[in-house]
């Protein structure tokens, strides 16, 4: 998918919402469990109640990895029943380097492999250029790095000042500047093409100099729903003309309900939403372009 083909897709759908599929088995509906494949049953109620709404999906790969052979069949089956019009995320957050990196990009990119065609992948920078290019040489495919996120231990590493010598350009910054300079250096001067960066919604008041740094990446945002981020700070601030947000909700849409009624409970969720999303794209795109 083009950057053009989801920038359209938000503005077609007056959304930038991106749900995720944290589906854990233990966790549906009781009714759900005498069905051959809960996990996918689960999933394609979702998709089918909030497809009209929603951009993207993002199966979190490890909720599925966890259940064995049936959770990599599960996974399968929802990624096939995904519209093809919506954004599809592997949040693997891989980020291993060498033969290993490659054959990770293999198994979320190449169908003739383990079968998956996903869109993009989330991966980690902190082994550098070599964790991240074997899965920029798949034409059409985007790489989600992990720049700045909401977990409590991020100030452990990521908000670290690096320090380059006297005279140096960006002599002082915080290491996620660092890995957004330095990753777009190694895609070149069109890598919103091709590269996103994640950032919580928990750290809003960072998207000022974030957006100074990648003017026209989209960023993929997760921390808004059940982790009580706030969608009108991170919209006011992470909004460009073309889109630029991928807004993630997980809990507060999958477990609305865990009775028979979950599908339109999140339905109800995702609506929520995305009437919220439209005001905002209204009010802060509109400021941009004038």
């Amino acid at each position: 998918m083009t950057y053009s083909d989801l920038s359209e897709q938000i503005f077609r759908k007056q959304s930038y919402l991106c749900i995720g599929l944290d589906t854990d088995i233990r966790k549906l509906p009781p009714h759900l469990l005498t069905e051959s494949d809960p996990v996918f049953a689960f999933n394609k109620a979702i998709i089918d109640a909030t497809a009209n709404v929603a951009v993207a999906y993002k199966p979190n790969i490890a909720f599925y990895e966890a259940q064995g052979p049936r959770g990599w069949e599960s996974l399968q089956r929802t990624l096939d029943y995904i519209p093809n019009e919506c954004f599809t995320i592997a949040d693997a957050k891989r980020g291993d380097i060498g033969n290993t990196s490659d054959l990770y990009a293999r198994t979320f990119f190449d169908p003739n492999a383990a079968g998956l065609d996903f869109d993009s992948i989330t991966v980690a920078p902190y082994m550098g250029q070599d964790s991240v290019m074997p899965f920029l040489k798949y034409d059409g495919k985007w790489v989600i790095l992990l720049a700045l996120t909401s977990n409590p231990g991020s100030a452990d590493f990521q908000l670290l000042k690096t320090h380059g010598g006297p005279g140096t350009e960006h002599a002082s910054q915080p290491i996620y500047e660092k890995v957004i300079r330095t990753a777009q250096s190694w895609v070149g001067p069109d890598s919103h093409e091709r590269l996103m960066f994640v950032v919580g919604a928990s750290q809003a008041h960072e998207l000022t100099a974030i957006r100074q740094l990648a003017p026209k990446n989209f960023l993929l945002v997760p921390g808004v729903g059940a982790q009580g981020g706030s969608l009108a700070e991170v919209s006011r601030y992470g909004l460009t003309t073309g889109g630029g947000l991928l807004v993630n909700a997980s809990r507060s849409i999958l477990y609305a309900s865990t009775g028979r009624d979950f599908a339109s409970r999140a339905q109800s969720e995702t609506k929520a939403l995305q009437t919220e999303m439209a005001v905002c794209l209204a009010e802060h795109v509109g400021e941009i372009t004038r």
